[in-house]
């Protein structure tokens, strides 16, 4: 029941987060991207792997513009970012 309680708590809070501005949703949708992989693990252990695999495919294509950017610096480039 935790892990419905949590789920449900990033999905309420990655709502919120984009109906904010751009420039102030930086800081919140790190911490949101740093908690998925915690939720996707859990899910895995609580649910079954496909679940996990469902889970990550769409944190995945929510957070596609933040994983390119971070992915093209650890490249060593420097991308826009948009204002």
């Amino acid at each position: 029941m935790m892990l419905l309680w949590a789920c449900l708590l990033w999905v309420f809070a990655s709502v919120a987060v984009a109906m904010l501005p751009m420039r102030l949703q930086y800081v919140p949708g790190v911490v949101l991207l740093i908690a998925a992989p915690v939720l996707i693990f859990w899910i895995g252990q609580e649910v079954a792997w496909w679940a996990a695999a469902l889970a990550l495919f769409a944190v995945v294509s929510m957070f596609r513009n933040p994983l390119r950017y971070f992915l093209a610096r650890a490249r060593g480039e420097t991308p826009e970012i948009p204002k």
